[in-house]
């Protein structure tokens, strides 16, 4: 297992001004961001992804909120054990064990991408410890029920992809930038490819697209254990120019939570977090406070 640093000369901390800390789990050192005060709001990431992406929702809501955004293990500033297998179930398993070592309550969480998945697995797993959920563009279901999905998995989870993932890191230098409205500085384009510098750091990105259709039972389990977030109040801040999940996603999020409100997102792409943290951040606000 290879530390990573917590301040590699990739990042450029002018961009993500925070105090990085971590914690160990089951033999991985997971990086995480806990800024400001009040409310805890913990905010996941999805694949290619790691906290970096809401640096702008940690700065507009830290005065309001205790922000707590970490990374997976693989992903961002955490390292993963030799055994560990970057699936989105051991992902939840970690968060579950993350709020428990912080002793997080009444937390509201925020999920995106594969954090979806892994995020309200874990929420429904613990409802006890769930004031809320903020939804954005994202799935928590079993993916066979979707033509692009399983595509996309079939693609994106084959043994060709993964040559190329490892060999050129395809998915990251693709994703992020095909993802987001504007166009990133090279500082933060940076923040994005640094955390895939070689081969085998780029693993992980490939294994989320492989479990889209590779973790059914998983997110059968997600799925079922919704039920028991359906009166939690919930938020869905949707994407509209999002390829990857769309109206008919969110549509079925609604009829999952019975107290729900929409924020709709009208230029935003996938990663909603760098295209829309005003709209996004005061919809929260309005809701929790």
């Amino acid at each position: 297992m290879n530390k990573k640093e917590i301040n590699p000369n990739w990042l450029d901390r002018n961009h993500f001004p925070f105090e990085s800390k971590t914690q160990t789990i089951d033999g991985n050192t997971v990086h995480y961001i806990d800024q400001g005060s009040g409310p805890t709001l913990l905010l996941l990431h999805g694949n290619t992804s790691w906290s970096f992406l809401y640096r702008h929702i940690i700065q507009l809501l830290s005065s309001n909120f205790r922000c707590i955004a970490l990374d997976y293990p693989g992903f961002g500033l955490s390292t993963a054990n030799d055994s560990y297998s970057f699936k989105p179930q051991e992902h939840s398993a970690i968060v579950e064990q993350f709020a428990d070592q912080l002793g997080l309550k009444d937390i509201s969480i925020m999920v995106q991408d594969w954090g979806g998945p892994i995020g309200l697995g874990f929420a429904g797993r613990r409802p006890e410890l769930i004031r809320a959920v903020i939804i954005g563009n994202t799935f928590a279901w079993p993916a066979q029920r979707s033509k692009g999905m399983s595509m996309f998995s079939k693609i994106f989870g084959s043994s060709i992809a993964k040559f190329l993932i490892k060999r050129y890191n395809i998915l990251v230098k693709w994703l992020i930038p095909a993802g987001i409205s504007r166009k990133l500085s090279e500082a933060e384009l940076a923040a994005y490819f640094g955390p895939f510098p070689t081969p085998e750091s780029r693993l992980p990105t490939w294994v989320l697209p492989k479990e889209i259709l590779g973790s059914e039972n998983y997110l059968t389990e997600v799925e079922s254990n919704l039920k028991n977030l359906k009166d939690k109040p919930a938020l869905m801040v949707w994407g509209l120019a999002d390829g990857a999940f769309g109206t008919a996603e969110l549509i079925s999020f609604l009829e999952y939570f019975y107290d729900n409100r929409v924020c709709i997102l009208p230029k935003a792409k996938h990663f909603i977090q760098e295209d829309s943290p005003i709209e996004i951040c005061g919809a929260i606000k309005k809701m929790l406070l």
